[in-house]
């Protein structure tokens, strides 16, 4: 068992042992359900703009590279350094040589799961920089000493007396439980980091082939201070990010922001096509866009499951997976959590390591129902299992699972079986739940249904038995 198995079942237990985190954070999650609905039903054919959503990325993902180009050559014909990694130490490599190349000693970062994927924070603060979080949530996060709980509500798990607590520690300032308070308390402090900041680092929700611009959605406008105030802007985005046409994000940007927020459209959406250009008041210096593969070529080469790159990050399959209601963010130990990390993860970081997030899934296809881009999530899911069975599985899951397919396909195996299984349900209830259980891992926390009386084999048989004959 993998030292990330470990972790994650650990965690979960733990969780499940916290009853007041977890109604704290369906209640939060059922509110967007709401949220969401209502302003889904403002669409005159939301499912048509799905199909049309998903046929934009899907067009994106099929010719990746020839969009990839046609950006990268737009972006340098207006004056944008742009660096192609491989993987993430080559990405952290860039960003820092440019940082070296200024001198640079402060910096001021929006949201960008990306640099979380490459682990761009640890390293900067090893090096001695002085960086923050400008989002929100993403603060809190990171006065914390934490991993955002969730990629697009960084800090959901957290209620209002642990912010004032934090703040209170953290930032030394007077307690208080208003949520418009503490916001201002937060925006104090940043203010000072804005103005102070060498660079600022953001991610991209979109990178426009057609234009050679990135897009980016925000509610708070900390992104574009973030971008337009420092003199030096870094981009760090992932390839898949990747659209082909300005005309795109008319369907792209309010699909982003109703899966992910439940909004018809989000606070502020800004395109960024270069460095400040001659006769332009605000804008940076200079501006360097980071195209980050690692792993997601390879995942582009699965047959089966290359259409996970379609993701735009809305964080929607989160939202509504039952297994991410009751175990949490952080239970998942990875940046991208919930079905969406659970089938990408194992590609972008191995499946060997990561093949256990394929069975953090009851399977019941919520994931896939509320895609914005229809993504097939619990299909993936399945795949993963498969995969993990042929690549890495034991021996012991190996035999266990041509017994189960043996059982399954011999109908006088499956009755033995059933027989054998109502008798030891009823025999083995002196230790349920015990260490003695076989099946202690399963009922420690919950219950195997009673059998039912009868057998669906022996209603069968009497029911044709109390019928007539037929004449």
């Amino acid at each position: 068992m993998s030292v990330n198995t470990v972790q994650f079942q650990t965690d979960a237990d733990r969780m499940q042992q916290d009853g007041d985190r977890r109604e704290f954070l369906r209640t939060a999650l059922n509110g967007y359900i709401l949220t969401r609905s209502g302003q889904q039903s403002k669409y005159g054919d939301y499912e048509a703009a799905r199909t049309t959503a998903a046929a934009i990325k899907w067009q994106a993902i099929e010719n990746l590279g020839e969009h990839l180009e046609r950006f990268a050559d737009n972006l340098e014909a207006r004056g944008v350094h742009v660096h192609w990694c491989s993987d993430a130490a080559e990405a952290r490599a860039a960003i820092v040589g440019v940082l070296k190349k200024h001198d640079a000693k402060a910096i001021v970062k929006s949201k960008c799961m990306t640099t979380e994927e490459i682990h761009l924070n640890e390293l900067l603060e090893k090096q001695g920089y002085d960086v923050v979080e400008s989002d929100l949530g993403e603060y809190i996060v990171q006065l914390r000493r934490e991993a955002p709980y969730h990629f697009v509500f960084p800090a959901m798990h957290l209620k209002r007396g642990e912010i004032r607590e934090l703040f209170e520690r953290e930032l030394g300032d007077a307690p208080t439980d208003d949520p418009e308070a503490l916001t201002m308390i937060a925006r104090q402090a940043l203010r000072q980091k804005y103005l102070a900041a060498d660079v600022g680092i953001s991610g991209a929700n979109f990178g426009v082939a057609e234009t050679g611009m990135i897009s980016i959605t925000e509610n708070e406008g900390n992104a574009r201070l973030t971008t337009a105030m420092p003199k030096v802007h870094i981009a760090l985005m992932g390839i898949e990010k990747v659209i082909p046409r300005f005309a795109d994000l008319a369907v792209m940007l309010p699909m982003l922001a109703l899966a992910g927020t439940g909004q018809r459209l989000t606070g502020y959406n800004s395109q960024f096509a270069g460095p400040r250009q001659e006769g332009e008041c605000d804008g940076p210096e200079e501006m360097h866009v980071v195209l980050l593969d690692n792993h997601r070529t390879e995942l582009l080469a699965h047959p089966e499951e290359r259409d996970a790159l379609r993701c735009i990050r809305c964080g929607a399959c989160l939202n509504v997976c039952p297994v991410f209601k009751n175990v949490g963010g952080h239970t998942y130990g990875t940046t991208y959590q919930g079905p969406i990390g659970s089938v990408i993860t194992p590609h972008l970081r191995g499946m060997k390591d990561w093949k256990h997030l394929s069975n953090a899934s009851s399977l019941c296809g919520a994931c896939t129902e509320t895609c914005p881009v229809r993504i097939d999530l619990h299909h993936h899911l399945l795949r993963n299992r498969h995969s993990a069975a042929e690549s890495s599985g034991g021996w012991a899951e190996r035999m266990q699972m041509r017994g189960f397919a043996l059982v399954m396909r011999q109908p006088w195996l499956y009755g033995i079986a059933s027989s054998l299984g109502r008798w030891a349900h009823t025999l083995s209830r002196p230790i349920h739940g015990t260490r003695l259980d076989p099946v202690y891992a399963w009922r420690k926390t919950r219950d195997f249904p009673a059998p039912a009386p009868k057998t669906f084999q022996q209603l069968w048989r009497e029911r044709k038995k109390d019928q007539p004959p037929r004449h």
